[in-house]
């Protein structure tokens, strides 16, 4: 059974894709402390790897991610969540604020802030803090047996990891509070048609799907891609008057890339334009 970070979570590069796979299949993938600090750091490198074009996060076996390892943390006894276990009484107010903000929100952040485009390849069951790490992604393709959960209503816990800052913007408010009231499974078709997935696919036909799209992405002009996924995430935060003057510096900053340049001459050229990701 793998224990150490590097076997629970797997990674490799092809074809300028970081592949990064949650590998404990035998839990569903529910995501320990370990995980998640290998998680963030493996973000970490796409984003200041210049080889590095766009990323797939995916998992093995049967689930995506469960959700938190509650057993799976250092001495807070917690990977994302509250401290659990004989040290609960000598807990002091700003514990467990303390304990989401360096774990469920960092891992979350981790995806939204990751300057290379991520893609969800999701497998299975994406629950609670698993459903979240899946919907930050800027593209998520899910397996026809993939089900998505708000978990938390169920064990009376509030959503953490992002869920009711991520869900509003993707469904509304008023079907987010659904899924979040009830806890209800939302099978894959259901997922897309609400628009928290992309495509749905076959399940045999998931890692080539992904593979695909991602190398599609590892071929375009990264640095625009990554200040068009900046001005997208930050549009539902600001004013008109704000998103404008992003827009305006991100289109100042991109004219200085060798892609943008290519992207021009390549059209005056009337050829297929060849990006190298600076």
């Amino acid at each position: 059974m793998p224990t150490a970070p590097e076997d629970t979570v797997l990674h490799r590069t092809e074809n300028s894709v970081s592949w990064i796979t949650l590998n404990r299949p035998e839990a569903m993938n529910a995501v320990t402390w370990a995980q998640r600090e290998r998680v963030i750091a493996l973000l970490a490198d796409a984003s200041a790897d210049p080889a590095v074009r766009a990323v797939v996060l995916t998992a093995t076996g049967k689930g995506f991610c469960a959700g938190a390892d509650l057993r799976g943390g250092p001495a807070t006894g917690s990977t994302t969540g509250p401290a659990t276990g004989p040290g609960d009484g000598d807990r002091v107010a700003g514990d467990v604020a303390r304990t989401i903000r360096l774990g469920a929100q960092r891992l979350i952040t981790a995806v939204l802030d990751c300057e290379k485009p991520v893609l969800a390849a999701v497998n299975g069951t994406a629950a609670g803090i698993g459903s979240h790490l899946a919907l930050a992604c800027d593209l998520v393709i899910a397996a026809e047996g993939a089900r998505f959960i708000e978990v938390f209503v169920r064990r009376g816990l509030v959503p953490d990891g992002g869920g009711a800052y991520l869900l509003p913007r993707l469904v509304g408010p008023q079907k987010a509070k659904e899924l979040m009231f009830f806890g209800d499974a939302v099978p894959a078709a259901e997922a897309a048609r609400l628009g928290l997935v992309n495509k749905v696919v076959a399940a045999e036909e998931l890692q080539d799907t992904a593979r695909e799209w991602a190398e599609r992405l590892a071929q375009g002009p990264t640095r625009a891609l990554a200040m068009t996924k900046q001005l997208v995430n930050a549009s539902l935060d600001g004013d008109r008057a704000a998103a404008l003057a992003a827009e305006a510096t991100a289109q100042e900053i991109n004219m200085t890339t060798a892609d943008a340049n290519e992207g021009v001459a390549s059209f005056v050229e009337r050829r297929t334009p060849k990006y190298l990701g600076r």
